[in-house]
């Protein structure tokens, strides 16, 4: 089974996003901070990552820059999530080494897709 890590400081949208992934035949595993995204990631080792920008303590721009440079992570594809569509968020997801970005509210359909193709892609 697939399982996704969800690191999002919002309980309505951890819960939005992960009953959806679920009915879709994800296992789900969560982190509300940066950090706490960091520990999941290396302990779980997902599939995927969603990751919220605007997180607490570490925030997503940071916590995906590191993932990336762990030899034992880097290798974890990363969908950064925002709620700010400006070019230069996008830009920057991909500077600190997001494998893709989609904005929030989320277009399940769209994102759904995406996963599929960087799980596919994975693998």
């Amino acid at each position: 089974m697939t399982t996704i890590l969800i690191v999002e400081d919002n309980e309505l949208n951890r819960d939005m996003l992960s009953r959806r992934l679920i009915k879709k035949g994800y296992s789900i595993e969560f982190a509300e901070d940066g950090v706490e995204g960091l520990e999941k990631l290396a302990s779980v080792k997902p599939d995927l990552v969603l990751m919220d920008i605007g997180l607490p303590i570490m925030d997503g721009w940071e916590a995906t820059k590191k993932a990336k440079e762990n030899p034992d992570t880097e290798h974890i594809p990363i969908i950064a999530l925002t709620a700010h569509a400006l070019e230069q968020d996008r830009q920057k997801a991909f500077d600190v080494g997001a494998d893709d970005f989609d904005t929030k509210p989320v277009d399940f359909k769209r994102l759904l897709e995406k996963i599929e193709n960087l799980v596919k892609k994975n693998n």
